[in-house]
């Protein structure tokens, strides 16, 4: 019988107790989060306190990797706004002259004024045809560099730059004079001489022309110069 009285009392001590510390204990967890939220919202809300960052603050909460994560991505996001607020707008550039790019582009051509096409090219090599067309030119007052590009297409097309290219019409030589013996006017070695037959052909174009290159436009339109 005592035994059964100890243990109701016993039961109705520990119900007693659990009534009592049951709320309690809640109430000191809640109080604890409380108080590391707050410390945590000092830490953020501190100005200057940029030895301690916000995403270290929020991981000291346990269980917050998340809101760490999210915390990063906006931090990315403010500097790439910030960094997108300081661009620049660069000036339009400016584009070239077709002499400039004629001039930096050795195997291309331009255009000049009334539609003129400047051919350039590299000075050809010594000893060849060419090369005594490119020399002769500077006394007829055609700059190689300028005008020996046209030149040599014209005669690439008209000749080949064969002193002896013959043509059923009569045309001859390499500027294909027609008849070939208007050349004697510059030497009596026309028929074999190339450069006799390059004097007279850059005194022709000279004469109908005015430059290389309008004798140029000329045979691109009509298939002769």
């Amino acid at each position: 019988m005592s035994r059964h009285r100890t243990g109701a009392r016993s039961g109705r001590r520990k119900r007693g107790l659990f009534r009592r510390f049951g709320i309690v204990f809640p109430v000191a967890v809640f109080a604890l989060v409380a108080i590391i939220g707050v410390a945590v919202g000092g830490k953020l809300l501190a100005p200057g306190s940029s030895a301690f960052s916000a995403v270290q603050a929020i991981e000291m909460v346990p269980g917050s990797r998340t809101m760490a994560a999210l915390e990063a991505e906006r931090t990315q996001l403010i500097a790439m706004t910030t960094a997108a607020r300081t661009l620049t707008v660069v000036a339009k550039p400016k584009l070239a002259s077709p002499a400039e790019i004629a001039a930096a582009n050795p195997n291309s051509g331009g255009t000049g004024s009334g539609g003129i096409v400047y051919v350039t090219s590299t000075p050809p090599d010594p000893g060849s045809a060419q090369s005594i067309a490119y020399n002769m030119m500077a006394s007829f007052g055609f700059s190689p560099t300028t005008f020996f590009g046209c030149l040599k297409d014209i005669w690439n097309r008209e000749s080949g730059w064969r002193y002896d290219a013959e043509n059923p019409s009569g045309a001859y030589g390499i500027p294909q004079a027609l008849p070939g013996s208007k050349m004697s006017s510059a030497g009596a070695d026309w028929q074999t001489n190339p450069a006799t037959q390059i004097k007279w052909g850059l005194g022709y174009i000279k004469s109908i022309y005015g430059d290389p290159c309008k004798a140029w436009a000329f045979e691109e339109a009509n298939g002769y110069y």
